[in-house]
């Protein structure tokens, strides 16, 4: 590890990378996706898998990988809740010989089947037997949802993942039926499909442990999946930001800058906007040696170790829709959306050239490169704290080594690759036992969080105010209050589990709480 921590050193020092995000997540950022919530990709996540005792500099075995989509979802809100579109094709890739083509794809499709579609809501259920017409044997209700073979599980969704390896020396700009060497369709042992795990609408309607529970499933390969609604891990005061970066004063007096006390403590002094909110997931954990070039688990100082990743939703070329009947869908299916890093899409690309990004391969992303060298955000930011904020002029060549292979993430002697939003994860780097991992993740001091991939504990609202707005890589740069900006969000309003699948229950729906300003947990509202 000693490459890794020199690596470190002068990536402190010099400045070497910066995250080309700022301020929130991926949630409706582009106008295609703002029309089409199913098709949009709010978060990745990919991390070194760790366990809740876990031991520190021990070698992890698997990766976890997170896609969310459909973001801001209401738990209460019925009768349909957030079923996953059987029309768009879910995609997770990898890439791990560095070109920013994809090598391997999981890919995921969804089937929906109504179990009594005379009832006019998806989720129903009440007690051990449910409830009866007064005075007959006549079952209205069906039982509590314990399992998914209960019928009040009216709107159930199964999923196929199926495993796809591509050529080496393909020349597509996207993945082409002529490129697949190796199409694998993962299966359970039992031969049983996969259940997609349903929102958490209520305490009465079902029971949600024993559903997550029964739709994680452990595969004999040694990959593990979960899809459904969970808990939207992502923290932000959005409100805050999206009012033209209006956030609160906190104990420093300047708003938007934290006290020492603050920034170490773990806990909120801000509205986390999303708390409340569900988002639909689809979660791998899978062998390292499945996933690089080599085969095998690399050392953190290989060049092998490092991969990248990114999701992307697609639909089928065309869609028709009858006045009376159920829209067809043919021909080959076309991305609606992408995501690597978080926000690149939604506060950094032009909203002019949102749907090109969103649609287009990243290895063309050598066309948005101006918005890297300099993104507008920044100025925003700098215009408003009035002279106060210093920050680093354009070009800002500090910000392109996210967009390649690079150090400290990737080992030397990596090919840099062409300028790609990929989500790069060096899968050789020793998981941070969860005492302490830093929330800041490498400026942090923590190897193992972002931009070395994602945890959900990550704060990259604060990681990239400071690094991409504020500039602290850069040692005139490392000042008050440039490396104390932050939202005063500085942890999800629930407990994360501490292994697969690491996410936390979906709110309930009778009893969800959205935080807001000016109450306990909420921070105040001036």
């Amino acid at each position: 590890m000693k490459w890794l921590r020199e690596s470190f050193s002068l990536f402190m020092a010099a400045g070497m990378i910066a995250s080309t995000s700022a301020f929130a997540s991926s949630h409706r950022e582009a106008p295609i996706t703002a029309l089409d919530h199913k098709a949009d990709i709010t978060d990745m996540y990919a991390f070194v898998s760790y366990g809740p005792n876990q031991s520190p500099n021990t070698p992890g075995s698997k990766v976890t990988i997170i896609m969310n989509v459909d973001p801001l979802l209401e738990p209460a809100n019925g009768p349909n809740w957030f079923p996953f579109d059987p029309n768009i094709l879910y995609e997770i890739h990898i890439d791990n010989d560095h070109d920013a083509k994809t090598d391997i794809a999981f890919q995921i499709r969804f089937q929906t089947q109504f179990q009594i579609p005379t009832i006019p809501v998806a989720l129903a259920g009440i007690g051990d037997h449910g409830a009866n017409a007064p005075g007959t044997s006549t079952l209205v209700v069906p039982p509590q949802i314990r399992d998914f073979n209960n019928p009040g599980l009216n709107l159930r969704q199964t999923y196929t993942i199926t495993m796809v390896k591509y050529r080496k020396d393909r020349h597509h700009d996207e993945d082409c039926d002529d490129d697949v060497v190796e199409s694998v369709e993962l299966t359970n042992a039992d031969g049983s499909p996969f259940f997609a795990l349903p929102t958490n609408n209520g305490p009465r309607t079902m029971n949600y442990d024993d559903l997550f529970k029964a739709a994680t499933y452990h595969l004999n390969n040694g990959i593990s999946v979960l899809a459904g609604t969970v808990d939207d891990p992502f923290f932000i005061d959005l409100g805050a930001t999206f009012d033209t970066v209006n956030y609160r004063t906190l104990g420093s007096g300047v708003p938007g800058v934290l006290t020492d006390t603050e920034d170490a403590a773990k806990q909120n002094f801000a509205s986390d906007t999303v708390s409340g909110y569900a988002v639909n997931t689809i979660a791998l954990e899978v062998p390292i040696e499945m996933l690089t070039k080599t085969g095998k688990i690399e050392s953190a100082n290989s060049p092998a170790a490092t991969i990248g990743i990114w999701g992307t939703t697609s639909r089928p070329r065309v869609t028709v829709r009858h006045s009376s009947n159920p829209a067809t869908h043919f021909g080959p299916y076309r991305q609606v959306q992408r995501m690597g890093n978080p926000l690149i899409n939604e506060l950094v690309i032009g909203i002019g050239s949102k749907d090109r990004w969103s649609m287009d391969q990243p290895t063309n992303d050598k066309q948005f490169a101006n918005f890297f060298l300099d993104p507008p955000i920044v100025h925003v930011v700098e215009a408003l704290y009035g002279g106060a904020l210093k920050v680093p002029s354009a070009p800002r060549t500090d910000l392109l080594p996210l967009v390649t292979y690079a150090a400290p993430i990737a080992a030397p002697g990596t090919p840099a690759g062409p300028i790609a939003d990929l989500l790069r994860l060096n899968t050789g780097v020793p998981p941070t036992p969860l005492a302490s991992a830093s929330r800041l993740g490498l400026i942090g001091g923590d190897a193992a969080g972002y931009p070395n991939g994602r945890r959900l504990f990550d704060d990259v609202v604060d990681i990239t105010l400071r690094v991409a707005v504020g500039g602290v890589l850069q040692t005139k740069f490392n000042m008050f209050p440039n490396n104390r900006l932050g939202d005063g969000v500085n942890v999800n309003d629930v407990a994360f589990r501490t292994e697969f699948p690491y996410l936390a229950d979906s709110p309930s729906g009778r009893n969800r709480r959205h935080i807001d300003p000016g109450e306990p947990g909420g921070g105040p509202i001036n």
